[in-house]
């Protein structure tokens, strides 16, 4: 199923680079550091030498959410760099404005393996903490495969949800399975 799901995106990738140009047009961040979204980054930006913890927060809300976690990383490990993810442009600039220099940004890139590989590569984290409930197949399985334990934290999944994903559970058995723990946002979500 994950080579379905990566063939769909390789086919979608072409159309990529449009879609960042037609969503900048109003939101002008969708069009800083596309590169990053394929794994690319410049010579300039160095990846830190420091244990890299690696937080993905997709959006505005998730990176509202994100604030006490990345705090208590910063008390429990101050040495360590603080990487935060995103995948719209209010969620990197609301994590500009909550976090200033305190942690690095990027994209995550879309996840298709040789971007995926790229951003392994180069930021290297010793852990990657998942914001809600965002499943990435490709690059759960590669952190995997590269001994990187990732959580899903502040989780959370509707009763609608978990309906939907009962129906489809040959899909997405596996990336449950991939996580090392799950922390939800109440009982009733750590139940579903």
């Amino acid at each position: 199923m994950r080579a379905l799901y990566t063939l769909l995106w390789i086919v979608a990738l072409p159309f990529v680079p449009l879609r960042l140009w037609w969503r900048g047009r109003r939101e002008p961040g969708y069009r800083e550091q596309i590169g990053e979204r394929f794994g690319h980054y410049s010579r300039t930006r160095r990846a830190p030498h420091a244990s890299v913890l690696w937080i993905h927060a997709v959006s505005l809300g998730e990176t509202r959410a994100a604030v006490p976690l990345v705090d208590r990383l910063h008390r429990a490990y101050p040495d360590a760099t603080v990487l935060v993810t995103h995948m719209t442009a209010t969620g990197r600039a609301a994590g500009r404005a909550l976090f200033g220099d305190r942690v690095a940004q990027a994209w995550l890139p879309y996840d298709v393996p040789f971007a995926v590989r790229g951003f392994l590569a180069h930021w290297n984290p010793r852990i990657a903490l998942v914001m809600e409930t965002e499943l990435w197949p490709n690059a759960i399985a590669l952190a995997r495969e590269r001994g990187i334990p990732v959580f899903l934290v502040n989780a959370r999944l509707s009763e609608k949800s978990f309906r939907g994903y009962g129906r489809w559970g040959f899909l997405f058995r596996g990336i449950f399975r991939s996580f090392a723990g799950v922390g939800c946002q109440n009982a009733a979500d750590a139940e579903r």
